[in-house]
């Protein structure tokens, strides 16, 4: 989903933007990475003003090989970096989990996403569950929902993100300007 009604001009492919500077644009791009679904989240940020650029989520199709799976999810994320040329990433740092085979694919999708970014010289920074919930709303012991409606109030939409998966990537990335100002 696209955002168009902007704000302040977007400036697409300004890889040097690091916010120090006055005027520019910082796009940032926020990631919930996932083996079945890498929700994905786009940021502009101008002045302290922000809005959502575009989000989405790179689904993968069980039936396919695992090798499969985590080159869908690199060449999706990579036509989305071409499309948006983002300056920043961040994605949402892996915990420990009691489910050890979904902890395991998660990091193999985590793995694949931060080749990707350091193939095309993206900055990542990695926030903690807890600290994006903090940094969106206010308490770390916030529930998706809550996350959810902090994300569409914070970026003036008009429903919530939908999947969850991409409200979680608009969330990190929202913790990022929020954590490198």
């Amino acid at each position: 989903m696209k955002n168009e009604s902007l704000k302040f001009n977007s400036l697409p492919g300004t890889h040097n933007a690091t916010g120090a500077e006055k005027g520019k644009v910082r796009r940032i791009l926020g990631i919930d990475p996932g083996l079945a679904n890498t929700g994905f989240g786009i940021i502009d940020s101008c002045r302290g003003q922000y809005r959502m650029v575009s989000y989405g989520v790179i689904e993968t199709n069980p039936s396919q090989s695992l090798g499969e799976r985590l080159l869908t999810i690199h060449s999706r994320l990579q036509a989305v970096i071409d499309e948006f040329k983002p300056s920043e990433s961040c994605m949402e740092a892996l915990f420990f989990a009691k489910n050890v085979t979904s902890a395991i694919s998660v990091a193999e999708a985590k793995g694949v996403v931060t080749l990707c970014l350091a193939q095309n010289v993206i900055p990542l920074s990695e926030y903690k569950p807890n600290q994006i919930k903090k940094a969106v709303t206010g308490t770390a012991s916030a529930d998706k929902n809550l996350v959810e409606k902090y994300v569409q109030l914070l970026l003036k939409l008009e429903v919530k993100p939908e999947p969850d998966h991409s409200a979680d990537a608009l969330a990190c990335a929202l913790c990022h300007l929020h954590n490198s100002i």
